[in-house]
């Protein structure tokens, strides 16, 4: 899984089959502190995000079948997820004990 902030929109005019409708998005791919890595790419839309949003995203394999309906078709990279909040802890620095509470290993 990757991370990235949706720069804007991208245009075509003739989609493959099994894409039509799905909206394609222009994404800075970033690194953990959200600091951008590499050159701006496309990616099919599955979660309805707007310029500005930070998303998590999928290649390969995982994006095709990201798709709503057709899943055997040529899309490399899709945006899976919006990201509401992130924290991110120092390397080394991450408590991996569970929490009192209620949940399946307590």
């Amino acid at each position: 899984m990757l991370f990235g902030r949706v720069k804007g929109s991208a245009v075509c005019t003739l989609k493959y089959s099994g894409i039509e409708g799905v909206k394609l998005l222009v994404v800075q791919p970033l690194n953990k502190n959200l600091e951008p890595v590499g050159v701006l790419q496309v990616a099919a839309d599955i979660v309805d995000a707007g310029p500005g949003d930070l998303c998590v995203m999928v290649r390969s394999r995982e994006a095709a079948l990201a798709m709503p309906s057709v899943k055997f078709v040529p899309v490399d990279l899709a945006l899976v997820g919006i990201v509401d909040e992130l924290a991110v802890h120092p390397d080394r620095e991450f408590d991996f004990t569970l929490k009192p509470g209620i949940n399946q290993f307590t």
